[in-house]
């Protein structure tokens, strides 16, 4: 499987933490029929959905490589973090993020910007990492790039009731001055721009890459499942709102279906990209392995 590839000028790694069945489908997709998952079985499993009819989920960044700058996009689920909610990511130790960074050449210090699509825990976890009971950001010559209403909402959140990843892996960021507060729609050059993607998150946003935003996308997790994909009013469970997430899955897949653009999906299994094209009245992703 081949984890680095090109878009137009710039080349993209995909840095796997993990993969494997994760939740069962008519739980994580609460609006899905068991009718309407057999009806899907054939061509789901078994890359999509495992034995035990939990949907194949991907936990990973994306490396973007533009000349310029080195630009990890979400940074995955992170170590020794306590999630006792999710005993696979529970104070996990594992070397799978690292090794797969150092596989592309790279090294914690190589990273320019970090971009947080959204601030859920699995897409915040390796901002920080563990030092001397400290937690401190991983990458220390970055600047982390924070939605601001995203960041609002969930400092005010956190305010309420503790949330753990934000406490660990965001809240750090901010205390050490390393975070810039943007627009949903900001532009950090000629060629990497954000496109705003609410539903999933209050301010969630997507990456495009290219001029134009031609060449690539990185979906962050406006879409977990190829299920949405050919079923896009279908939402994920915590959804902040499950209409808005809809109609932003829907315009976005309707936006890029049949153009030549690369759909980078940020839980997509293996080999997470590709091109989408129309099924019905949804649509499918064409895979690309090369």
């Amino acid at each position: 499987m081949n984890l680095t590839f090109k878009a137009g000028d710039m080349t993209i790694h995909r840095i796997i933490e993990m993969e494997c069945g994760f939740t069962p489908a008519l739980e994580f997709l609460p609006g899905l029929t068991p009718e309407v998952l057999e009806e899907n079985r054939s061509w789901l499993s078994p890359a999509a959905l495992d034995a035990n009819d939990n949907l194949v989920l991907c936990f990973q960044s994306y490396v973007v490589q533009t000349g310029k700058h080195n630009i990890l996009v979400d940074s995955c689920v992170g170590n020794d973090k306590d999630r006792a909610a999710r005993p696979l990511w529970h104070k996990k130790k594992d070397d799978a993020f690292m090794r797969g960074l150092a596989g592309a050449g790279l090294t914690v210090n190589d990273i320019d910007f970090v971009m947080c699509t959204h601030l859920h825990v699995d897409h915040v976890g390796w901002n920080t990492k563990l030092e001397n009971n400290r937690w401190v950001p991983t990458f220390p010559k970055a600047r982390y790039l924070f939605s601001k209403t995203e960041l609002d909402y969930w400092l005010a959140e956190n305010a309420k009731t503790a949330i753990a990843p934000i406490v660990d892996s965001v809240i750090p960021i901010v205390e050490a001055k390393a975070c810039d507060l943007v627009t949903s729609d900001f532009a950090l050059n000629d060629v990497v721009s954000l496109i705003p993607t609410p539903g999933h998150t209050i301010d969630h946003y997507a990456v495009q890459l290219g001029r134009g935003g031609r060449d690539a996308v990185i979906t962050g997790d406006l879409i977990h499942s190829p299920l949405q994909a050919r079923y896009p009013e279908l939402a994920m469970r915590v959804d902040y709102d499950p209409k808005q997430g809809a109609a932003t899955r829907r315009k976005f897949l309707e936006s890029y279906c049949d153009t030549n653009t690369l759909c980078c999906f940020a839980h997509f299994p293996s080999p997470s990209r590709g091109y989408v094209k129309r099924w019905g009245d949804g649509f499918k992703c064409d895979y690309v392995t090369e």
